[in-house]
């Protein structure tokens, strides 16, 4: 689905109908939706942003018919305000199990062959010095950073920080961040998807250079696990 959406948006920004099916297949949606939240907790190179994406871009389909006319009348279809709650639970969920993980394993975790391979020595650094600068705020600060979400929460487990501080601050963060991607494509997707259209050959540039930077320090963080 994922792949599919950016494919739409490059060759067919107009109309998008190389994903109308998807926009009237709502269990199945929420049900990747709810999938995708929790790899990407657990560090699967793909930031949620595009999952969530995909789904705003769906969730916009169904509500306008009139543009992308479902496979029968009255079939259902995937309801912006439903795949709003999903997804903010969703994540939830997700930042509070590996802040668990981090509060019951301790450094421990870091021996993990798979974690090892996320939680580079300068991601390390990185996240200690957003923690003793932001405080009881650094996993609100992690969790609108792609990146440094699932170390950070990771480090708040580990570092004790309480429970409530942590649900308090990652779930105001969560109720922020990610239900509006959803729902401002659904309510606006065709003047958003009009400016991807009008400015899609620097947006592309612009994908390519974050995606060669990811890959370079990716390549120089296994180098230096390897030596």
């Amino acid at each position: 689905m994922i792949s599919e959406t950016v494919t739409c948006l490059i060759h067919n920004s107009d109309k998008l109908t190389c994903l109308a099916e998807y926009a009237y297949q709502p269990q199945w949606v929420y049900f990747f939706l709810v999938t995708m939240m929790l790899l990407s907790s657990v560090g699967l190179p793909l930031p949620e942003e595009v999952t969530l994406v995909s789904v705003g871009i769906l969730a916009y389909m169904g509500s306008n018919p009139d543009k992308f006319p479902p496979p029968y009348p009255g079939a259902p279809h995937v309801h912006a305000t439903t795949a709003a709650i999903v997804a903010f639970f969703a994540v939830f969920f997700s930042d509070f199990l590996i802040y668990c993980l981090g509060r019951f394993f301790g450094v421990k975790i870091f021996n993990w062959g798979p974690v090892k391979k996320v939680i580079t020595p300068d991601v390390r650094k990185k996240i200690e010095t957003w923690t003793n600068k932001y405080g009881i705020f650094a996993c609100g600060v992690f969790r609108f950073t792609p990146g440094v979400r699932f170390p950070g929460h990771l480090a708040c487990g580990m570092g004790k920080l309480p429970l409530w501080k942590f649900v308090l601050v990652d779930g105001i963060a969560a109720a922020i961040s990610v239900p509006t991607q959803i729902l401002l494509l659904a309510h606006f997707g065709s003047e958003i998807l009009g400016v991807f259209k009008q400015f899609k050959f620097f947006i592309l540039i612009v994908l390519a250079i974050v995606g060669c930077v990811y890959l370079y320090k990716k390549w120089k963080s296994s180098k230096e696990i390897a030596t």
